[in-house]
C-alpha cells in the first residue's frame, strides 16, 4: 500500500512538473526563425508569398488568422482608397518595429500540448544607418502546440517592454486588426 501511495504521489508531481523539451520544440522554435530569417522585413503583414512559407511553421489558429488579418487590411485599404495607413507597420513577429536580425532560442519548456520557448532577440542597424545608432537586444517568447504534424508557433508574446514597440501577443494584434475592418 506504501509503494502505491508513493507511486501515485510521484506520478502526481510529474504531472505537475513542466517537461523539458526533448529538442523537438526547439526545432520548431529554430524552423520559425530559418523562415523569418529567409523572408525579407515588410514592415507589415506577410504577403501571399511568405504566409505560404510561413504556413509549414505556424499552427492551422496562427495561419487563419494572418489570413483574415490580410482580408481585412484588404477591406480597409478599399475603404479608405489610400487615405491612411495600413492598420498594422512594423515587423508583426517580434517586439521591435523594425525586427530581428539575430536570435537564439533558449529551452523550451511545456507538456505534450503547448510549450513556451524563450527567445533573445538582436537588431543590428544597417552599415548605412545614423552614426551613434546601437544594437538593441530583447526577449520574447514563442507559444507552440502540438499539431498532428508536430510542433508548430501559435503565438508571440512581446515581452520586451519597449516604449515604441509590440505588446501583448500576436494573436491579440491580429484580432484588432480584424476588428478595425470587418467583413
Amino acid at each position: 500500500m506504501r509503494r502505491l501511495a508513493l507511486l501515485a504521489l510521484l506520478l502526481a508531481w510529474a504531472a505537475a512538473t513542466p517537461a523539458r523539451a526533448d529538442g523537438a520544440m526547439q526545432a520548431a522554435a529554430n524552423a520559425f526563425y530559418n523562415v523569418y530569417g529567409a523572408l525579407p522585413r515588410r514592415g507589415s503583414l506577410p504577403d501571399a508569398t511568405g504566409r505560404m512559407r510561413y504556413a509549414a511553421v505556424l499552427s492551422p489558429r496562427l495561419n487563419r488568422m494572418l489570413n483574415e488579418a490580410q482580408a481585412a487590411q484588404v477591406r480597409f485599404d478599399a475603404k479608405v482608397k489610400g487615405a491612411a495607413p495600413p492598420l498594422i507597420e512594423g515587423d508583426i513577429f517580434t517586439s521591435m518595429f523594425e525586427g530581428a536580425t539575430g536570435w537564439q532560442v533558449g529551452d523550451c519548456t511545456g507538456d505534450a500540448k503547448t510549450a513556451r520557448c524563450p527567445v533573445t532577440l538582436t537588431h543590428t542597424p544597417p552599415a548605412h544607418a545614423a552614426a551613434g545608432q546601437k544594437p538593441a537586444q530583447w526577449h520574447d517568447i514563442l507559444v507552440l502546440i502540438r499539431t498532428d504534424t508536430g510542433w508548430k508557433v501559435d503565438d508571440v508574446v512581446y515581452d520586451a517592454g519597449l516604449a515604441f514597440g509590440n505588446t501583448g501577443t500576436l494573436s491579440g494584434m491580429l484580432k484588432m486588426v480584424v476588428a478595425q475592418a470587418p467583413a
